[in-house]
């Protein structure tokens, strides 16, 4: 399907969202049913599925974040309902078309629809629930699924830092950041950069770069660029407008800024130094708004990091390695990555998920498999080798027996498994 109807799917995503092709991701969806496959085998061997499943996926990518954990939850045998979201339309539609096409539909349904809808879904017992989206939402699907003890995955996001240290590859560093923040449905993803730390004295140079580098990618003019998606709808953009607007926040504008509301878009925009106790510096921006914190030495990043919801993602881009090994040891996130931002989500070897309010579970690859499956233990014994120690009445020479093979102590396993005590 992935491969047949990828045209459709783009223009899909296009109608939404005003994506590029090369962000639709159909790839990345081809490759995880790719992976699946050829691991299938031995992942099953000792999973059991769980049963029927939920799946709630999000508007920013919702080909991707819809076909993604299908994968893993068909793979491992389980029936799905899919509940797209209705913010995508385009995509929500073509995929209720597309699937029962694609798949048997024993295995997979799909319900379009709104909040009724959803709140409807939520109010039935599922063997488990699979959301991706905001923390509001997750909690109510938490609770929803606390009435029936269905456990859940949540892939929900937060405030993902990216500390800059002053040794690094300019250039690079700057593309790898735009590429993660903008290039990602211009800031409107999960795992996007949400704000920079990096020291006052580096500070000039890496906002260098990066105009240097927006202007390559967008031109001088980003708003008529087709490489840079819109805003999802009005009251996306007019969120993000707000935040703009911000009476201590609007003049700490450094770059961009441009905004079309009757396209709904929005230029990368890049801030200086905003208050800590700013509206954009408490919420999660989700859209092509960047504030860069700037502090006296970069050790100084953790604890305002620490300070925050624990992120989706935390990046770091340095040359030192003992800072390396620091950060990773203080900071608490759903994942990391050095020296690049975003492109661990493409890693079909590592779990992607949260922590803390980012969210709980995780999936990708094997995980996806695991999220969706049971580990069932199941031991077969025969009726040989009896161990009277284990069987009343007691004594001190059982007592001592059974301490001894807890212990892993050889001698008392073979006295247990040839039945001493005796005829105690």
């Amino acid at each position: 399907m992935a491969a047949a109807r990828s045209a459709e799917v783009c223009r899909a995503l296009h109608a939404d969202l005003a994506k590029p092709y090369t962000e639709s991701y159909i790839a990345l969806v081809k490759s995880s049913c790719k992976f699946a496959l050829k691991n299938l085998k031995k992942w099953m061997k000792p999973q059991k599925p769980l049963g029927v499943v939920l799946i709630i996926s999000a508007w920013n990518y919702p080909f991707l974040l819809s076909i993604d954990p299908i994968i893993g939850a068909i793979a491992a045998g389980n029936a799905v309902v899919l509940k797209p979201s209705e913010v995508a339309p385009a995509t929500s539609s073509l995929l209720a078309e597309l699937l029962p096409r694609y798949v048997d539909g024993s295995c997979i349904k799909v319900v379009e629809g709104g909040v009724a809808e959803t709140t409807t879904l939520l109010e039935q017992k599922w063997d488990k629930i699979f959301y991706t989206g905001n923390g509001k939402v997750g909690r109510i699907v938490m609770a929803s699924a606390a009435k029936h003890l269905t456990p859940v995955v949540l892939e929900l996001g937060g405030k993902c830092p990216v500390v800059v240290d002053s040794n690094v590859n300019l250039h690079v560093t700057a593309k790898r950041i735009a590429a993660g923040k903008w290039g990602c449905n211009n800031g409107q993803a999960c795992i996007s950069p949400d704000f920079i730390i990096t020291t006052k004295s580096f500070a000039p140079k890496l906002l260098e770069a990066l105009e240097k580098v927006l202007e390559k990618f967008y031109g001088r003019d980003p708003l008529r660029s087709s490489d840079l998606s819109r805003i999802v709808n009005s009251n996306h953009f007019n969120r993000l407008k707000k935040l703009m607007d911000d009476e201590n926040v609007s003049d700490k504008i450094v770059f961009g800024g441009q905004r079309d509301e009757h396209h709904l878009k929005i230029a990368p925009t890049i801030f200086m130094d905003v208050p800590l106790d700013s509206g954009i510096m408490k919420e999660e921006i989700f859209g092509p708004l960047l504030p860069i914190i700037t502090v006296d030495k970069i050790h100084e990043s953790f604890a305002l990091i620490n300070s925050m919801t624990k992120p989706l993602a935390a990046y770091l881009f340095t040359k030192d390695s003992k800072l390396q090994e620091q950060y990773e040891a203080t900071i608490s996130a759903g994942g990391m990555l050095v020296n690049d931002t975003a492109v661990h989500l493409t890693n079909q070897y590592l779990p992607f998920g949260g922590v803390g309010e980012s969210g709980m579970g995780a999936y990708h690859g094997r995980f996806s498999f695991e999220a969706f499956s049971h580990k069932k233990a199941v031991l077969v014994r025969r009726f040989a080798g009896e161990a009277a120690a284990r069987y009343p009445p007691y004594s001190p020479a059982k007592l001592k027996i059974l301490r001894g093979v807890l212990k892993g102590n050889l001698g008392a396993m073979i006295k247990a498994i040839l039945g001493f005590p005796r005829g105690k």
